[in-house]
């Protein structure tokens, strides 16, 4: 168990986040400033906004477990991130910022009405909102089993705990204090799971040589998650890039084109030693630890038991800190969803600052109680964030890369593809959890991405009559 050192490691961590936000909501004088850091954020800052993001529960927490029970195919996750992020960076990440400073955008909807029409940005709105519930949902569920296993709480208790604490610092401090708390935890979950884990692994007999000559030979091959769900992931995660809300609010957020595209690619440099240190702690896991029981908490579980004094509430924070970086982010895009894209662009556009601020913090508040209640029901970290995946991918790949390929778009094709496909997509899984015929044993990204594709391309002929309501009043 942790002694006393280690514990006020971890406390002292979480109470300096909630500092910080408070500190960052001193600073927020405009909505830019709330959404976006006022469109001036350097390159460092945009790769650690990236890493602290996606390199969250299910890359560290989730990955080790894969990989403890699966072997090395457990670090496939991280590799799709890595691949969506190059992919992102090198053909995305400048025309975005272009796009952002042409047409002052704040969101990812209001990226989709200025290209489409107002009633896709309607869809595209719910498809995200939907998503990054989800995505928050996969954090706080690894947050939850985190605390639980080092404080011996409830599970229901510990995830009250983190839930309570990312919706504070996240609602009060908005984008800059997602800025400043990821400088933070990126440089302890690199510090934590690279640089300390890695080498006491090797020190307490997680040697190569040991990993290779004693664990069965199927956990060192590569597909061994499974051809279906890895073709999945390594699909519908790289597609997320193109058609996640955070990855345009990051672009919007930088101060020129050179900080967008650096600061994506930084990021996919550091995203690879991270992928070896959550396989190798998985691996050195399932050499000391072949009989365990439950393997979501394996990688707590080791912490606890190799690290030395001192180092074990420096790596239990930078886990911590990959949960918590990626769940602020999620709520806050979730957040925006409700208050910008919704709330101000339809019912009242006259809405002030102020009071944009006020709801954004009360939409936090219900998002993360949304969250929360989806993490307790569903505990599996990698199937609470395959599904948010889905819903995103499936319903807006197609008239995301659409905006860049083809000119002349078709709004109809567009509002049309994502509301179907949306609806194959959430019909699939109900189908799929009553199990009512074999076929819906198949993921759904197929079918909904094939909805989609074939939506948009039959439409996309048909003349089109666009619907554009007035614009908000900024």
């Amino acid at each position: 168990m942790l002694g006393t050192i280690d514990t006020a490691i971890i406390f002292a961590y979480l109470i300096l986040m909630i500092l910080i936000g408070f500190s960052a909501s001193r600073k927020q004088n405009s909505i830019e400033e709330f959404f976006i850091g006022n469109g001036n954020v350097g390159t460092f800052s945009i790769a650690c906004l990236w890493l602290a993001s996606w390199v969250g529960g299910a890359a560290i927490v989730g990955g080790a477990s894969k990989t403890y029970d699966l072997g090395i195919s457990g670090g496939w996750y991280i590799i799709c991130m890595a691949i969506g992020c190059l992919l992102f960076g090198l053909f995305f990440s400048v025309r975005v910022k272009v796009w952002a400073r042409q047409k002052n955008l704040l969101t990812y909807p209001d990226l989709i009405e200025s290209t489409y029409d107002s009633r896709t940005r309607i869809v595209a709105t719910i498809s995200t909102a939907l998503a990054f519930i989800g995505f928050a949902a996969g954090q706080l569920a690894a947050g939850g089993a985190v605390l639980s296993t080092l404080l011996g709480w409830d599970y229901a208790e510990a995830l009250l705990l983190v839930s309570a604490i990312i919706v504070v610092y996240t609602a009060s401090g908005g984008f800059m204090a997602i800025t400043y708390t990821d400088w933070v935890q990126f440089i302890l979950l690199f510090t934590g799971i690279v640089l300390v884990g890695i080498p006491v692994s090797i020190a307490n007999g997680g040697t190569w040589t040991a990993l290779t000559s004693n664990l069965p030979p199927a956990h060192f091959d590569p597909l061994g998650w499974g051809l279906p769900t890895m073709l999945a992931l390594g699909v519908s995660i790289p597609m997320s890039f193109f058609v996640a809300m955070d990855s345009y609010t990051r672009m919007f957020a930088a101060k020129n084109e050179e900080a967008a595209r650096r600061g994506t690619l930084w990021a996919v440099l550091f995203l690879l030693p991270l992928a070896v240190g959550a396989v190798w702690l998985g691996l050195t896991a399932a050499l000391l630890y072949p009989e365990v029981e439950n393997s979501g908490d394996i990688l707590t579980k080791i912490v606890l038991d190799i690290f030395p004094v001192g180092f074990k509430g420096l790596v239990l924070v930078g886990i911590l800190a990959a949960l918590m970086s990626t769940a602020d982010i999620c709520i806050l895009t979730a957040s925006a969803n409700g208050s910008r894209d919704i709330y101000q662009r339809y019912i009242n556009p006259l809405v002030t600052a102020r009071q944009l601020f006020r709801l954004s913090i009360g939409l936090a508040i219900l998002i993360g109680i949304a969250a929360s209640l989806m993490a307790w029901k569903m505990q599996d970290i990698i199937d609470i964030l395959l599904m948010a995946f889905t819903i995103n991918s499936a319903a807006l790949f197609v008239p995301t890369i659409a905006m860049v390929t083809i000119k002349g778009n078709n709004s109809s094709a567009a509002f049309w593809s994502i509301l179907l496909a949306l609806t194959t997509v959430i019909t699939w899984y109900i189908a799929s959890w009553l199990e009512l015929a074999p076929i819906f044993s198949l993921d759904p990204l197929w079918p909904g991405l094939l909805v989609s594709f074939c939506v948009f391309t039959a439409l996309h002929f048909v003349p089109d009559r666009p619907i554009r309501l007035p614009k908000t009043t900024e």
